[in-house]
């Protein structure tokens, strides 16, 4: 039982404006077990941020910002983005106070670009096609150090779903703001082009991917196998590519173990934090 153990509050903060997707349950599947596994008095609940200009406040005790489609620059003074940035300038206020209930937040694919943009940290473009797959994503020097990462490889894989990419890294404004980048797309030797930032540090409460650390080789799997889904990628990408997919879904020390192992580590660290004891 877990009703005398001090309640665990998380808002999952939906910015997938209505569009079927596998993120959210991905991150309600990670939180179910999360809950079960450590016997924990935790509950979640769902805002519908772009759709319905849903927002939690700040007395929830960890916030998690999902992936969503379209183009990240386009929505800047929007209503839902002005009340997204508020919320987010709160928890960062309530971080540097002399409070010690910090704020954990992790920020997803279509999060991590917004959040890239509002700290100007690179050039965000389109990319020249679309990466969709199960790909390796390299950790930096920095990211060696990073305890979301522990127990990761070094590459790690894991589910990337973009159209758009934050490149070209602002050294000064990452020095200036404390943060690190802590991983990078996979090298690719015969293309001229910038590798995309993957994964950054804000600080020690606010951490982001541009990949997908929720989703899972079962629901990646059904999408890839929708007759569909499987043109679509073969089109862009190639039948060889298409099988290169579902074999790695099936390999458990790809996806399935970046899924059990990033988000459960941004838990515990928040967890820890939470009760007293990091």
């Amino acid at each position: 039982m877990t009703t005398n153990k001090p309640e665990i509050r998380i808002a999952i903060l939906d910015l997938y404006d209505g569009i079927a997707n596998e993120g959210m349950r991905g991150f309600q599947d990670i939180l179910n077990r999360y809950k079960v596994q450590h016997q924990l008095n935790l509950s979640y609940q769902i805002f519908d941020v772009r759709r319905r200009c849903e927002m939690p406040g700040t007395d929830f005790d960890i916030y998690i910002s999902s992936g969503g489609p379209g183009d990240p620059l386009v929505t800047e003074g929007t209503e839902w983005e002005k009340k997204y940035f508020k919320l987010i300038n709160k928890l960062e206020d309530h971080n540097l106070s002399n409070s010690t209930d910090k704020k954990h937040v992790l920020f997803v694919c279509h999060s991590f670009q917004l959040m890239c943009r509002h700290y100007k940290l690179g050039d965000i473009n389109m990319r020249r096609s679309p990466s969709f797959g199960v790909l390796p994503v390299n950790q930096t020097a920095a990211g060696a150090n990073e305890p979301i990462f522990e127990g990761l490889a070094n590459p790690f894989y894991a589910v990337d779903s973009r159209s758009w990419q934050v490149v070209n890294p602002n050294e000064k404004r990452f020095e200036e703001l404390g943060m690190q980048l802590v991983a990078i797309e996979k090298e690719r030797p015969h293309v001229d082009l910038p590798r995309a930032m993957m994964a950054i540090r804000y600080n020690d409460y606010f951490f982001a991917t541009q990949f997908h650390p929720e989703a899972d080789a079962n629901g990646m799997k059904t999408l890839l196998l929708k007759d569909e889904k499987k043109d679509e990628v073969i089109n862009e990408h190639g039948e060889v590519k298409y099988n290169e997919m579902l074999a790695r879904l099936d390999d458990p020390d790809k996806i399935t173990h970046t899924q059990r192992t990033l988000i459960p580590n941004f838990l515990d660290q928040s967890v820890l934090s939470l009760q007293g004891m990091v």
